[in-house]
């Protein structure tokens, strides 16, 4: 298989990331038909979508990113104690170099596209259910800090947990379902909360081709994305010619559908590739052309906040009715068993 690097595609002049609101698909009001509608539409030809009007407010966020910061900024043997273990669990901390992100499907395709593009310039923190048997890594044994960041981290996966609700009744709306046709599918929450910190990096690691994070796309059925200020997402254009910025709008989530979405949809919801490279503007111009003193430019750290929604671990995922068949032609995928796809590209990627 070829390296899936791709910091050298250009950047389309398409950049109309759709905007929806998410009041009609949460207050069930006149509007949630044809909401519904433009988030199907969305999802089909663009995979990605700014979401206004979320149940969170800025203090919320702003909390959540204090306290990855905090995590994040601990001494380096407290994060290690806390280390990412397996797969199947999927819960811990990722060092710089631990992960790299990649459309590979074994270890030995995504060393190959770690050998090409080097590793992903980010260390990570991943929270699952706290009711499952599998244990989280929490750091409250450090300090009262840390039991707070326990709390406070369990009460924001829970109303992630929720609005995932919501828009997967918004998707059966958009598909012709009953609203709560996804509900039995997707109500253990068995989903990730993902803090991720790219750490400042020298400009010239760009000028040699790196990412702070490679070009793959997600697994599960959506992904819900906090930004800071500072850019540097991008994602496949519709006509697949290039990457389109995706820039941080105050007061928006992210969405992104994933791989099991597109896989229960027949590819009729595209799955976007989507990577983390070098800022735009303005964070080019903070770089400069020099660091303080006429040493190296450096880009600052940039913060981001994942949630990645998953259907029931247990789950049986294959082409929903009326994906196939007829016009539409055959299941374009054979069936798996939720964890079992989810684990596979986990086990790849560490």
């Amino acid at each position: 298989m070829a390296p899936s690097a791709t910091s050298s595609a250009p950047i389309s002049s398409e950049s109309s990331i759709p905007l929806i609101s998410l009041t009609p698909l949460i207050t069930r009001s006149p509007l949630t038909s044809s909401t519904a509608q433009s988030l199907l539409s969305a999802l089909r030809t663009f995979g990605f979508i700014y979401l206004t009007d979320a149940p969170f407010s800025p203090s919320t966020v702003q909390r959540i990113f204090s306290q990855s910061a905090s995590f994040f900024a601990r001494p380096q043997h407290q994060k290690d104690a806390l280390e990412w273990t397996t797969a199947r669990s999927n819960r811990g901390y990722g060092c710089i170099g631990r992960e790299k992100v990649s459309q590979g499907m074994t270890k030995e395709e995504v060393a190959a596209d770690r050998a090409y593009g080097g590793d992903d310039l980010k260390e990570t923190y991943d929270i699952g259910r706290d009711d499952d048997d599998e244990d989280n890594r929490w750091p409250d044994q450090y300090d009262e800090q840390g039991a707070e960041f326990r709390e406070i981290m369990l009460d924001f996966f829970e109303r992630c947990r929720e609005l995932h609700m919501v828009v997967m009744r918004g998707i059966a709306l958009g598909l012709g379902y009953d609203e709560h046709y996804f509900d039995g599918y997707v109500d253990k929450g068995d989903n990730t909360l993902r803090l991720l910190h790219y750490p400042p990096v020298a400009k010239k690691e760009f000028k040699a081709g790196r990412e702070r994070a490679g070009a793959h796309t997600d697994f599960g059925t959506i992904t819900f994305l906090f930004q800071d200020q500072h850019g540097g997402l991008q994602v496949e254009s519709p006509d697949g010619r290039g990457y389109v910025d995706v820039k941080p709008v105050p007061g928006t989530i992210v969405l992104n559908s994933g791989d099991l979405l597109t896989r229960w949809s027949n590819d009729l919801i595209r799955s976007t590739m989507h990577r983390v490279v070098e800022p735009p503007r303005p964070d080019r111009e903070e770089a400069g052309t020099e660091g303080e003193g006429g040493g190296e430019a450096v880009y600052p750290a940039r913060y981001s906040v994942a949630y990645f929604c998953n259907p029931n671990f247990d789950g049986w995922i294959e082409a929903l009715p009326g994906t196939y068949g007829g016009e539409r032609g055959e299941k374009k995928y054979a069936g798996v068993e939720s964890r079992d796809y989810l684990v596979q590209r986990l086990s790849a990627t560490f």
